[in-house]
């Protein structure tokens, strides 16, 4: 034995000698400990669950397509349900931002619940107290603390006129904290000896999905209060794609993509992207001449409880005019086309970029839960759309999607606005709004934007 360890186990001895328990049996016991915590996240062989029909088998025999081969099939289910999906799509557009608000979050809390299901199938973690309660806990303090900062912004002045909302309001972060705080103690106070690891395992396996899903189910809200086209016309984009590529792929598809989907083909990839850049710039030509769609989302007033969408369009929703370049110039008089310049909204080229980006890397969404999937060994998140699996399998593409439109409309589009500068203003004591307005008003009067005799 080394001199580190006989100087350790003689540590060992004395630190237990009030115990009379010895460092070898502590050891053993600890070694045990660890060997039984770790076999909790080997699951030993157990009988396979009996075959059990889902929703998508029910859809299946209740439709009359029973003479069709498998293939076919579900064609037919994946295509009726999807147009289900986009006739339900245009009519929350048409209930304008809160209902799209109510579905994102609904969206949110289905994903969140899929993906921690399968955390407590693979760990069998059924058994462990307080558990989904207290995941169900962090996922309230994210979305108190992420939503809590859009609503303050937005509709700050309406919640001051309410007294139970005005603590909420004011102290929304220490609040948010203290609640994660009491959660995290919570956790601590529930660990039980030998699932230690599988504890944590799940703790992270939490905090993860709250990663995922929460913080951009957030950013989707942010777009959608930016104007009703930064969210319509991005998850249009990744429908195209996806539908597209679907198509393509089914007809056309010879060539395997990727491993990790053996179902998705070059053909289908190629297919989608060139249709999707195609469907993008006319779909941003339509919907960039309505105020409804483009115009930031605004509480009505001080007097008004209704949200208001109407302004005077923003540079890049009006139609600009554009000289072609030569090399394009000559190949429409090829064609016969004399065009020197076009006029089109600056907005359909902010759309070639992100119809790329739906096209080339929002797959990779896709690619990911695919992964996923094949490491716990499962086909779907869940059976809840008939055809195309749960929520997760539908809007893993949509969340990185929204992650990237978020972040180029702040770096490339975004200047401030002005209903929520008001909304902010009208948040802060009378004294300090006078403070504001003579500021304001010597500042207008010194830029010869008004008349010198409203001073009087």
């Amino acid at each position: 034995m080394s001199a580190p360890e006989t100087e350790r186990r003689v540590q060992g001895v004395i630190a237990n000698e009030d115990t009379g328990e010895s460092s070898d049996d502590q050891i053993l016991d600890e070694q045990k400990d660890e060997e039984s915590d770790a076999g909790d996240l080997q699951p030993g062989p157990v009988d396979p669950p009996p075959p059990q029909e889902g929703l998508t088998d029910t859809v299946e025999k209740a439709l009359p397509i029973s003479s069709l081969t498998p293939r076919w099939r579900n064609w037919v289910i994946r295509g009726v349900f999807a147009l289900m999906m986009v006739v339900g799509f245009f009519w929350l557009i048409w209930g304008g931002p809160f209902y799209l608000t109510i579905a994102v979050m609904t969206v949110q809390l289905k994903c969140f619940q899929e993906i921690i299901s399968i955390g407590h199938k693979v760990y069998q973690s059924n058994n462990l107290p307080w558990f989904r309660t207290l995941q169900w806990y962090f996922l309230l303090c994210a979305n108190y603390f992420f939503y809590g900062e859009t609503i303050t912004d937005y509709f700050g002045h309406f919640l001051q006129r309410e007294e139970v909302f005005r603590p909420l309001m004011k102290y929304r972060r220490i609040v948010a904290f203290t609640m994660y705080v009491a959660g995290f103690c919570m956790f601590v106070l529930t660990l039980v000896k030998r699932h230690y690891l599988k504890q944590f395992t799940m703790f992270g396996w939490t905090h993860i999905t709250l990663l995922i899903v929460v913080t951009q189910s957030h950013l989707i809200i942010q777009n959608i209060f930016e104007g009703l086209i930064w969210l319509i016309v991005p998850v249009s984009m990744v429908i195209c794609n996806d539908v597209m590529a679907y198509i393509f792929g089914f007809f056309f598809g010879r060539t395997s993509l990727i491993k990790l989907s053996p179902k998705k083909t070059w053909e289908g990839f190629i297919g989608a992207f060139f249709s999707t850049l195609l469907f993008g710039w006319l779909l941003a030509y339509f919907m960039a001449g309505y105020e409804y769609f483009v115009c930031p989302v605004e509480f009505g007033g001080p007097a008004a409880y209704s949200i208001m969408m109407e302004c005077t369009p923003a540079p890049i929703f009006q139609l600009t005019e554009y000289t072609l370049p030569s090399w394009l110039q000559g190949v429409l008089k090829v064609m016969g086309l004399m065009w020197e310049t076009v006029n089109i909204y600056p907005f359909q080229i902010h759309s070639i970029y992100l119809a790329t980006f739906a096209s080339l890397i929002g797959p990779f969404g896709g690619f990911f839960a695919s992964g996923f999937k094949r490491a716990f060994k499962i086909k779907d998140f869940a059976d809840v759309i008939p055809g195309h699996g749960g929520m997760v399998d539908r809007f893993d593409c949509q969340y990185l999607m929204a992650t990237f439109v978020h972040v180029y409309h702040h770096s490339f589009i975004r200047a401030p606005n002005p209903g929520k500068i008001v909304q902010q203003v009208l948040a802060l004591r009378p004294d300090l709004q006078l403070v504001i307005f003579n500021k304001l008003k010597q500042h207008l009067l010194d830029a010869g934007l008004v008349e010198n005799s409203c001073s009087s």
